[in-house]
């Protein structure tokens, strides 16, 4: 399966670490994971958008963060895939070393 994942990126400085431990643990599981978190640095939040939606559109399933809705981004990303009837779950708070 092809996974998609939101969180909390900006103002957060664990978002690194915190999406590379949810990545680990979905490809130990057998998915594609894409990963937001692993874009270049400088673009404006629209050109992350748009590249996110595409990711969102090519997932099988979106996946977010613990916390995700504190990111103004995830929250669009969560609302998109609802919107076009892609699945959304949220990952337990155990995964990232338990941060929420």
């Amino acid at each position: 399966m092809i996974i998609y994942l939101a969180g909390k990126i900006t103002g957060n400085p664990e978002y690194r670490k915190q999406f590379a431990a949810a990545k680990a643990e979905l490809k130990a599981e057998g998915h594609i994971v894409l990963n937001p978190a692993e874009l270049p640095e400088g673009m404006s939040p629209a050109a992350y958008m748009r590249i996110c939606f595409a990711m969102i559109d090519t997932a099988d399933e979106l996946r977010a963060l613990p916390g995700w809705y504190c990111s103004r981004g995830a929250r669009v990303e969560m609302a998109y895939a609802d919107y076009i009837g892609k699945t959304a779950r949220v990952i337990d708070s155990a995964l990232n070393g338990g941060t929420e």
